[in-house]
């Protein structure tokens, strides 16, 4: 049986072209290293799974490949890895040090990646200053963080800092398509919308859990799929709720809350959504603030149509007793009483007696 690849892995980027949602970062370096401006000691900071050490390696590659004939070399002799975070010690930093001052066998430079470098310990800290500040001309160090708040300051003033960003709900998804097509794998865009919202801003994330669904779902992903498999309350039951409030059926809304909870969902976690559904509302009222809207663009009709429904005073009251909810559901004794007290109090906003709140 052939061995199965994770997709972060089979589908991590080869070249800058490649790498999603850092084009400002990729630009900076691709025009560094054709004006031989690069500096020796580069720190790459940001959120896990967006980039980081994927770039810290083309960048190792890039460099060596100018003026070498073999475009397949990777030159993987000249990328030394460093996890940081099982050798923090000084003599692991000295080890390195020594390594340092041997120059290349082929290729321009020796590449030193150096992941989670936060755990570094202080002694280690500053047995590398010097060789940081003024390292041999044939190495480059690169420095790779999640937590750049924990690095020394005399450490950070050594190099020069790229501060990586979360990817973007609709760069991930438009990845996501690209490896789902590469594996002929049909899909409906809100279920990729739904993977890019889980992943929260990692691209390793949506990849990881895009494998988890295939395994579930097969060849064929569809947004109740990977809905169910993820555990997900997506929007459609939050129109749901949303219709008996306007509806004013108090009934029927226990009812459904009801039927969330026996679906394993947590009471904290519903009313969360629930409040972002009311934002997601209230953005959907003015054209200007759609953008904001992180749904799909056949689906923001359902929100807009909603939202008319519904003033912006009624939507700001809303929020505000949802949020309130939120706030009190940790330190409430009866969790459920709480919830199912800030749906009443929600549905009774819309009541007819209620003047000037329902928008005509």
């Amino acid at each position: 049986m052939e061995q199965f690849i994770v997709s972060a892995r089979k589908y991590r980027p080869q070249t800058f072209k490649d790498v999603v949602g850092q084009q400002t970062i990729t630009n900076t370096l691709l025009n560094a290293i054709e004006n031989n401006h690069l500096a020796q000691a580069l720190l790459f900071t940001g959120p896990r799974g967006v980039g980081k050490t994927t770039c810290a390696r083309i960048l190792a590659r890039k460099i060596n490949q100018m003026g070498y004939d073999d475009p397949n070399e990777d030159f993987a002799f000249n990328v030394f890895e460093l996890d940081a975070a099982s050798n923090n010690s000084v003599d692991d930093i000295r080890n390195l040090i020594d390594q340092v001052r041997i120059p290349p066998q082929t290729g321009t430079y020796k590449v030193y990646i150096i992941d989670e470098v936060h755990m570094l310990s202080a002694a280690a800290f500053n047995a590398f200053l010097k060789t940081l500040e003024e390292p041999p001309k044939h190495a480059i160090f690169i420095l790779a963080t999640t937590e750049k708040h924990k690095i020394i300051p005399t450490i950070l003033s050594r190099c020069q800092i790229f501060d990586f960003k979360r990817i973007t709900i609709n760069d991930a998804k438009e990845y996501l398509k690209y490896v789902a097509e590469s594996q002929n794998i049909t899909f409906e865009e809100d279920a990729l919308q739904i993977i890019a919202q889980k992943a929260d801003g990692a691209m390793r994330d949506a990849l990881s859990i895009f494998d988890r669904v295939v395994s579930y779902c097969g060849n064929n992903l569809t947004r109740q799929a990977v809905a169910e498999n993820l555990n997900v309350l997506d929007y459609d039951y939050y129109l749901k709720v949303t219709d008996l409030i306007i509806t004013n059926n108090i009934p029927e809304l226990l009812l459904a809350f009801d039927t969330i909870l026996a679906k394993g969902f947590d009471g904290n976690h519903f009313i969360t959504g629930l409040a972002t559904h009311f934002r997601n509302l209230l953005v959907s009222k003015n054209p200007q603030t759609l953008n904001l809207l992180d749904v799909s663009d056949e689906n923001k009709n359902l929100f807009y149509v909603q939202s008319q429904k519904l003033s912006q005073d009624i939507l700001i009251e809303a929020i505000n007793l949802a949020n309130n909810c939120d706030l009190k559901y940790k330190t409430s004794v009866n969790q459920r009483l709480l919830v199912e007290l800030c749906l009443m109090q929600l549905a009774t906003l819309t009541h007819p007696e209620k003047k000037n709140l329902v928008h005509n």
